[in-house]
């Protein structure tokens, strides 16, 4: 019998998980001809690449506060 018991152990996904997840979106956005789609596609598995590549750097995702102006482009 199957059990859900997961007392004491942690699951933390690992490396190759965010390497293959970056892969088959590289895939996906060359396989789109939509160029908007391949290029969320893209900034995606980037994302993913940089958690893989380092961690610590990954981008801060939560949305700001409505009365602050999004940041400008250096």
């Amino acid at each position: 019998m199957a059990s859900w018991d997961t007392i004491g152990e942690i699951h933390v996904i690992g490396k190759a998980y965010f390497v293959r997840q970056a892969a088959i979106l590289f895939k996906f956005a060359k396989a789109t001809k939509d160029p908007k789609i391949s290029a969320a596609l893209m900034e995606k598995a980037a994302d993913l690449k940089l958690q893989v590549d380092d961690p610590s750097a990954s981008r801060d995702l939560t949305p700001p506060a409505p009365d602050i102006e999004p940041p400008s482009a250096p």
